[in-house]
């Protein structure tokens, strides 16, 4: 972005007069500067100064200069100003929307200090800081202010985000806070942001940064959570002066600060992530920038500075003039100004998101704007300046605009529809769709209010062609989808989107109604058709006539005028509505009736009053009518009851408007008596509900109100007396019986005899009733009330008339039932039969006449077929023995099944006729096999055998003929069968017959007689296989012959010999297709030789051509020479590629080598130009004096070579002088050199290499020392050499050399001279490195002393004291360390450390290091002797022992060895051995069977080391800590098992124990609950405390069951509610109990809980609360537990001088009585315990000794 220089608002003055706050209006509109004066000046947007005024005091008597105005904001509907000031307050000015306008001011807010700054992010909601800190919010609606949240800092400046729902504050200490009044579902954090190094004046919040720069020059650029993004870092520019102020652009992509003289621009890239520094806006004599101010489009940028000067700048990256028409200003990545040129209206097109804004078109006559960015577009209506972005992902730009709906923009995109709303950031609605025609798509957004419908958006849309969906887009679900017999051309919805307009291609218009889903057709030949604007009128032409309708709900009721030309528009504006028509040359308007489409318009709108005051205008017509009626419907339906009488009347329906007349009566006298419009009074609701025939609900509108009397009286109007009858009867009305007989005498009257009959039915007069329904004609109803009554049945009379009666009219059924009943069975039989009641009638035969059955069921047969029931008919002709018949009926009705299942079960021969009949069925059907069955069983083989003939199934027919023929007939018959239809050319029939009877040599000869031979190989291939290939071939070789080439090629193919038809081609010259054949199937060369041969047979240039074009020519000269054809080499080469002619002399040349002959080749290789080669040949031939001569002659430098090579024969035959001769004349002594060595000749070799290359004598020495060739002997020797001459190093080298095992006194004879030449006569560096070489050999022989001397005398102490190390001298090794570097004296202790520790000689390891030893003890498990010798070390030492001892205990599970460990040797209050004593604690509670007298010993142990440790703690740092109480909670536990058992060894103290045992359940959070409440249900129940015995062992039993299935959530914890007993405690991992014991257990609860015994309550104390709970339920005050019991001491309590020890004076006197009778030392073991942990016992105590 840069900024350009516009012009100057204010202009600066000579002296400070510091511009103190601007703001630019939200509608960009006007421009507010205030200045240091408290003046506010307005600018309009062309920064024309329009007007002013001046600023108020908080109170006018300190005058008016007392204050500063700090900061500005305009409110969002830019009609008022808020002005903060430093005398404490805010005022709100209301200037108005018009220049000029009176200033008012309309809010004020009185503060507690200064206010500092201030924004106003959202209507009524003004946010500021103030002096002490605080940020705060006013409400201009309710003039009151709150704090948002306070600091204990001066606030310097606030901004907003770039959507206004969160701020920022920064403040004088560098911090600045965030705060969100809606997060946008951003997630990022609120509070305190970040600390800025200074206080931050210049902040601003951008898209997605936050940029904060103050006082030290430097402008920091910080993420969305405080982090530093970037730094600017201008403190060393010596120009750059403080940082003042920072705005923010309002696409947030941009910031500018404002130092001195400068502004400094930063823009955002979002590809990078980070902020671009542009290039600085240098202004000489600016001075201090004091406040900065952007237009809300972010076009303008506004500076006001210290000198009180305003300037205006110019914000744009780039700007562009489109279509001539609008000027676009891109001010900001993502924002984009469109001005139009003409009418100079502005729109700011900005990414919500912040994309980057790719290209702006105008589209859609100069009315909509259409933007892309990477990931969204921009759509937007210039006329009602509603912007929209969506989600969209890119595609290329090929999508489709299109505009004709002013509320909608319709995409189409890759066969998809996608609507968007104008000023909506959602995508509407979208659909798959091939129909890009905007005629064949209707969307209709709220276009007229539809009432009780709040959002109503519908889109009509062509699935295909044919086919129309209709859609709700708010719901988004499908309304219904219409199939047409034809093609659309035309749709529309109405604006209501409840009807839908279609026309097809064959111009025929349709209508469909959405909510009934009713299509009808409308007009045929409709070439113009459109809804009336603001209505539900149709306009449409049929040929010559306009065609309106009024009422679109009767499609049927049209309107027509005749027309001449054709309809081309329809305009309703200014109350009227016209039909434009072409006629000719001229146009002519029609003009619509308005009152009608006002009509429809009216009820749309739910109006009745205006549509009725406008129907009363108008003439009874056919349209009129159907309005009328529509309204009436409406009106009643929306209980508009005059208005529905009113409408009744205008219908003629007289009834209906008197009816509505009364009721309206009723209606308006309760309105007027008790207020209200009288609908809801409960008549009128009743007489609606009868309006709509709906009586059960009037009668309940009646009933509610108890209206007995009117119900009655509705119903008797209504002749409705049943249900006047049952509400008299129902409410016990006094006039019942008088009703009954006017009901009776009113039926009388009218004829009902029917019903008068059916009122004596219900009151009991039964013969009555019969007489009426006799009457009535009902002979049926009397006869079913008589066989209901038994006094009817006995009257002869009676049922002789009714008889009489029934058979008269014919109904023989019920005449017969009624025989029957009267036991008259032969008459009922008649009347059965007569009635066709068969099945009554055989089973009435089955009881009364047996022999009949048989004649029935066939009667009964043929009465079923008669009535062409033939399946019904079959069982009862089976039943009546009529087989022929059955079988018939079974064919007729098609059962074929049934028919051949009953044919089968004849043995009537005659029956066998009906087989054929069958068979013929299912040969029809195609059900051969049973068909074939049948034929034969009715002796129709032949038959069968047509069948299958005819089916061509031919193998069926032979093996049927084989079966009733000789096969040489079936044979002779299929052959000459066969033949005839060779004849007739039918030859794949003749073919199957062939294989039928297994000859297929006849049919492969018919086919090759008819020259078929696909069908001839195709029988080989199935009945030859083995002959296939060689077919194949025969009938190549014989299309050969015929010249049928292609036919013959494709056989050798199938025979699989390409190579044959390539020969074929070649030999008739047909070269392409032998190429071709070559190409296609031969391997990658195949081709290439046919083009070579090819080129043979053609010879000189055009061989050659052909081969050029086939890019072979390189390939045929290859192949020609390497098959040997070296004359046609030669002339391919000479004619096309003479480089190639030397290759062809070469490849001769090694033929004739190969063929023997030298001397031809010798020629043919010097052509070749390569003579060497010709050397070569003779060197190989051992011809030495032609391959001299060769080379003398072609090749100099190969003469070497050659007697080289005569040298190594020479040597390979011994003969070495001559070898030698050859190599030194060739100059080459090194290879002879190399010969002799290789031949084991060193002394030869030596003697050529001192003649010849003396230089390298010493190498070969070397290389003849190294391979060992001198023995020890030999080594020595020449070491003493090298040892006289001086050369001591190599003598060392040999010394050292000297190997040999078996010598070992010679090996260190050698290897000592060698150091102590090294030692005597080379460097000190060079000596060590001998010794260190010497050293180990003489370690590794056991030479410890020797090793060590060698090491000393080069004062390597450290090697040396290794060495006696390595000999277990430790005392020279100590010897040695002590006088030479009395530093190593701790590394020998180590290493002898480390020695004893690998020997195991721990008892050694013990004088030397202790730790070391006690550790090897516990490695090895010698746990008692590191116990005993630590215990000979300090306390420390010894408890680090005892706790690994102690860990290694508990994993084995011997916590009590652990108990006995630590009481031996006591417990020390050490915090990391504190796991082990609770492991120890929870390990010895959970032990099993423990609860005896005899475990005291093992309790009051763990009692006496848990006491030991709490006094340790008490003294120690750990005291009052949570691990001291849990201590101090155990050891009141151990106490009380101790106790338990001591009382467990004495009978009187019973109760003492079981007490203990219920006291312990308060611990279950330490000891395992299931141990817990086992223990405690035992002791009562030894006690006889069967209530808590049941309870605490049903608990038991709960928890089994929950540590079996490993939660104890199920537990029902009613019992313990209101107890101190826990009911969260840990779930035991094992049950602690056996299983045996569990059962024992469960069948004493299951026993007592069947007996119902004991009252299932916990006992309760004179508290009213559980006798054991500590703590009282009523008054929460906790008791102390008795030291004896753990009961809680409530009264007669004894105090020990400890505070909180006590005990019940009962409880204790029992324990010392029973202590003194019995002298248990238990007992007395316990009260010494209690002496010891009480501080002593009570004064009234015994003393036991």
């Amino acid at each position: 972005m840069q900024l350009k220089y516009l012009k100057t608002l204010l202009t600066p003055q000579d002296g400070a007069a510091k511009v103190t706050c601007m703001a630019w209006a939200p509608n960009n509109a006007k421009f507010a500067v205030c200045t240091i004066d408290r003046v506010v000046i307005l600018y309009d947007e062309q920064g024309e100064k329009r007007d002013r005024f001046t600023t108020k005091p908080a109170d006018p008597k300190y005058g008016k200069k007392t204050y500063v105005v700090k900061s500005m904001a305009f409110s969002p509907d830019s009609t008022k100003i808020a002005v903060a000031q430093t005398d404490n307050i805010i005022f709100v000015y209301k200037i108005g929307e018009e220049w000029g306008d009176k200033k008012v001011i309309c809010n004020k807010f009185i503060q507690t200090s200064a206010v500092t700054c201030l924004v106003w992010p959202s209507e009524h909601t003004i946010i500021f800081g103030i002096a002490e800190g605080k940020v705060r919010q006013a409400n201009t609606k309710t003039s009151k202010s709150s704090t948002i949240y306070g600091t204990d800092s001066y606030v310097v400046s606030l901004t907003t985000n770039v959507s206004g729902k969160g701020i920022l504050s920064g403040h004088a200490d560098g911090t600045v806070v965030r705060y969100f009044f809606d997060d946008e579902g951003s997630g990022e954090s609120q509070g305190k942001l970040l600390t800025h190094a200074c206080p931050p004046y210049a902040m601003a919040w951008g898209t997605n940064s936050i940029i904060v720069a103050g006082c030290d020059k430097k402008i920091v650029a910080y993420g969305r959570e405080g982090h530093v993004l970037q730094t600017f870092d201008y403190s060393r520019d010596r120009s750059e002066k403080e940082f003042t102020v920072a705005a923010s652009s309002p696409s947030g992509q941009s910031i500018v600060v404002g130092s001195y003289d400068r502004l400094r621009v930063f823009n955002w890239s979002p590809r990078k992530g980070i902020w671009d520094e542009a290039s600085p806006k240098e202004i000489p004599n600016l001075y201090t920038i004091t406040a900065l101010s952007w237009k809300k489009d972010g076009s303008r940028l506004s500076v006001g500075t210290l000198c009180g000067g305003v300037e205006l700048f110019d914000c744009c990256l780039r700007r562009s003039i489109y279509k001539n028409k609008f000027e676009i200003t891109y001010v900001g990545l993502s924002q984009v100004i469109v001005k139009n040129l003409s009418t100079g209206t502005r729109v700011v097109l900005k990414s919500q998101y912040g994309y980057e804004i790719d290209e702006v078109k105008v589209m859609g006559k100069d009315r909509y704007l259409v933007a892309h960015t990477s990931d969204t577009l921009l759509l937007g209506d210039l006329l009602s300046n509603k912007l929209s972005e969506v989600a969209w992902q890119g595609s290329g730009g090929n999508e489709k605009f299109f505009f004709e709906n002013e509320t909608v923009c319709m995409i189409f995109n890759a066969g998809e529809l996608a609507l968007v709303e104008y000023g909506s950031n959602e995508i509407l609605g979208s659909v798959r769709t091939e129909f890009m025609n905007p005629h064949l798509i209707s969307v209709r957004l709220n276009e007229r209010k539809l009432r009780g419908v709040e959002d109503n958006r519908k889109l009509a849309y062509l699935i295909d062609i044919k086919t129309i969906a209709i859609v709700d887009l708010v719901g988004g679900y499908n309304l219904g989808t219409i199939s047409h017999d034809s093609k659309i051309d035309w749709l529309e919805l109405n604006e209501t989107g409840r009807k839908l307009l279609f026309r097809d291609k064959k111009l025929r218009l349709h209508l469909y109604d959405i909510e009934s889903s009713l299509k009808s057709t409308m007009l045929s030949f409709c070439p113009y058709v459109q809804w009336v604007p603001g209505s539900d009128v149709v306009v449409a032409q049929n040929r010559g006539n306009l065609c309106v309708w009024y009422t679109i709900d009767s499609p049927e009721r049209v309107t027509m005028f005749p027309l001449k030309g054709d309809i081309v528009d329809l305009e309703r504006s200014n109350g009227k509505t016209e039909v434009i028509v072409t006629e000719g040359v001229n146009s002519v308007s029609y003009t619509l009736d308005e009152g009608l489409i006002e009509f429809g318009t009216a009820i749309d709108d739910g109006d009745y009053y205006r549509a009725t005051a406008f129907l009363e205008t108008l003439e009874m017509s056919a349209e009129t009518e159907a309005m009328w009626k529509t309204l009436s419907k409406l009106s009643l339906e929306a209980q508009q009851l005059h208005i529905a009488e009113r409408c009744f009347a205008a219908l003629g329906d007289v009834s209906k408007a008197r009816f509505l007349n009364e009721t309206n009566k009723i209606a308006d006298s309760v309105s007027r008596e008790y207020g209200g419009d009288g609908t809801d009074h409960y008549q009128v609701k009743a007489r609606l509900a009868m309006l709509d025939k709906n009586f059960k609900l009037a009668e309940m509108y009646y009933m509610e109100q108890n209206a007995v009397d009117e119900v009655m009286e509705m119903y008797q109007e209504l002749h409705m007396w049943d249900e006047c009858i049952a509400v008299a009867e129902a409410k016990g009305h006094p006039e019942l019986d008088n009703l009954r007989r006017s009901y009776y005498s009113y039926l009388m009257e009218t004829n009902q005899n029917e019903k008068a009959g059916e009122v004596k039915e219900n009151e009991g007069d039964f013969i009555g009733a019969v007489n009426l329904y006799l009457k009535a004609g009902l002979p049926a109803k009397a006869a079913w009330l008589a066989m209901s009554r038994d006094e009817l049945l006995s009257s002869h009379d009676i049922i002789s008339r009714i008889t009489a009666a029934l058979i008269k009219g014919e109904f023989y059924e019920r005449a017969g039932d009624l025989f029957e009943r009267t036991r008259n069975n032969q008459k009922a039989l008649e009347c059965y039969r007569k009635g066709n009641a068969f099945k009554k009638a055989v089973d009435l035969a089955r009881v009364a006449f047996p022999a009949e059955v048989v004649k029935l069921e066939e009667v009964w047969g043929d009465y079923l077929v008669q009535q062409k029931q033939m399946d019904a008919a079959i069982n009862h002709y089976i039943e009546a023995g009529c087989s022929t018949k059955a079988i018939e009926a079974a064919i007729a009705a098609r059962q074929w099944k049934k028919a051949l299942h009953i044919l089968e079960l004849q043995e009537d021969k005659a029956a066998a006729k009906y087989y054929l009949k069958i068979a013929q069925h299912y040969a029809s059907v195609q059900e051969f096999e049973v068909a074939e069955r049948l034929f034969v069983k009715g002796d129709h083989t032949k038959d069968a055998i047509d069948m299958y003939t005819q089916a061509g199934q031919w193998e069926q027919a032979h093996k049927l003929a084989v079966k009733c023929m000789s096969q040489e007939d079936v044979s002779a018959l299929y052959i000459s069968r066969a033949q005839e239809l060779e004849k007739e050319g039918k030859y794949k029939e003749a073919e199957r017959l062939f294989t039928t009877v297994d000859e297929p040599d006849l049919a492969i000869t018919m086919y090759k007689k008819n020259k078929m031979y696909d069908d001839m190989i195709r029988l080989v291939a199935v009945h030859h296989k083995d002959l296939l290939q060689e077919t194949h071939i025969h009938l190549a070789k014989e299309l050969e012959a015929e010249s049928r080439f292609q036919e013959a090629e494709y056989h050798y193919l199938e025979g699989q010999d390409w190579k044959a038809a390539v020969n074929m081609y070649r030999v008739n010259d047909m070269w392409e297709e032998a190429y071709r054949m070559a190409k296609t199937h031969g391997g990658a060369s195949a081709h290439k030789q046919v083009a070579y041969l090819w080129a043979k047979n053609l010879g000189g240039e055009a061989a050659v051509k052909l081969l050029n074009k086939f890019g072979f020519l390189e390939t045929a000269i290859d192949f020609a020479a390497d098959n040997y054809a070296f004359d046609f080499a030669f002339e391919l080469a000479r004619l096309a590629m003479k480089q190639r002619i030397p290759d062809i002399h070469l490849k001769n040349a090694m033929f004739l080598e190969d063929q023997g002959k030298f001397n031809e080749a010798e020629t043919e290789f010097i052509k070749a130009g390569k003579p060497k080669e010709a050397v070569l040949m003779h060197v190989h031939n051992k011809d030495w004096s032609n391959a001299q001569r060769v080379a003398e002659a072609h090749d100099p430098e190969s003469v070497a070579d050659i007697l080289v090579s005569q040298a190594k024969f020479c040597f390979d035959q011994k003969e070495f002088q001559k070898a030698e001769a050859f190599l030194l004349r060739a100059q080459r002594p090194e290879l002879a050199i190399k010969y002799y060595k290789d031949a084991g000749m060193w002394t030869d070799a030596m003697r050529i290499c001192k003649d010849y290359l003396p230089s390298k004598l010493s190498i070969l020495q070397k290389e003849y020392e190294s391979e060992g060739n001198w023995g020890v002997e030999g080594m020595v020797e020449q070491a003493q050499e090298w040892e006289q001459t001086g050369e001591y190093a190599r003598a060392i080298d040999c010394y050292l050399k000297v190997k040999d095992s078996s010598n070992m006194d010679l090996l260190m004879k050698c290897w000592m001279k060698a150091a102590e030449l090294a030692i005597k006569f080379l460097s000190h560096d060079k000596a060590v490195d001998i010794s260190q070489v010497v050293g180990p050999r003489l370690i590794q022989l056991r030479k410890y002393n020797e090793a060590a001397e060698l090491y000393l005398n080069l004062d390597l102490i450290k090697n040396a004291i290794d060495a006696f190390i390595e000999g277990e001298e430790w005392n020279k090794a100590k010897r040695v360390a002590k006088e030479l570097d009395p530093r190593l004296e701790e590394y020998v202790d180590k290493r002898y450390k480390e020695h004893l520790k690998n020997q195991g000689k721990v008892d050694s390891l013990v004088g030397v290091d202790v730790v070391a030893a006690l550790d090897m003890y516990a490695e090895r498990g010698q746990w008692e002797k590191c116990i005993d010798t630590a215990s000979k070390q300090n306390f420390k030492v010894l408890h680090k022992y005892i706790a690994l001892y102690a860990t290694h205990l508990i994993k084995e599970g011997e916590a009590e060895k652990v108990l006995n460990l630590y009481t031996q040797h006591g417990v020390p209050a050490y915090s990391q051995n504190f796991n082990i004593y609770k492991r120890m604690f929870l390990e010895l509670v959970s032990l099993r069977d423990w609860d005896c007298a005899e475990a005291y010993r093992m309790w009051a142990n763990l009692r006496d080391v848990l006491l030991l440790l709490c006094e340790n703690l008490t003294k120690s740092s750990e005291a009052n800590s949570p691990a001291h109480e849990e201590f101090e909670q155990m050891l009141l536990v151990a106490h009380y098992y101790s106790t338990r058992s001591a009382a467990k060894g004495i009978d009187q103290l019973s109760s003492v124990a079981a007490k203990l045992s219920i006291s312990l359940l308060r611990h279950t959070e330490l000891i395992p609950a299931d141990k817990a409440f086992y223990e405690a249900g035992l002791a009562a129940k030894a006690v006889d405390w069967e209530n808590m015995a049941f309870i605490f062992l049903n608990r038991f039993l709960d928890l089994a069951d929950g540590i079996d299935e490993g939660t104890l959530d199920a537990l029902d914890h009613t019992d313990f509610q209101d107890t101190d007993i826990p009911f969260e405690v840990p779930v035991p991992s094992k049950l602690h109990v056996t299983v045996e014991k569990r059962e024992e257990i469960r069948e004493w609860v299951l026993t007592v809980s069947m007996d119902q015994r004991v009252e299932q309550v916990l006992p309760k104390d004179e508290r009213g609360t559980y006798e054991a709970s500590l703590v009282a339920l009523s008054t929460g005050i906790r008791s102390l537990p008795c030291v004896i019991t753990g009961y809680p001491v409530l009264h007669n309590k004894i105090e020990f001088k400890r505070p909180g020890m006590a005990a019940n004076k009962d409880d204790w006197n029992k324990f010392l009585m029973a202590t003194k009778t019995t002298h248990s030392p238990e007992c007395q073991d316990v009260l010494k315990f209690i002496t010891q942990w009480c501080g002593g016992l009570p004064s009234a105590g015994y003393s036991f000794h």
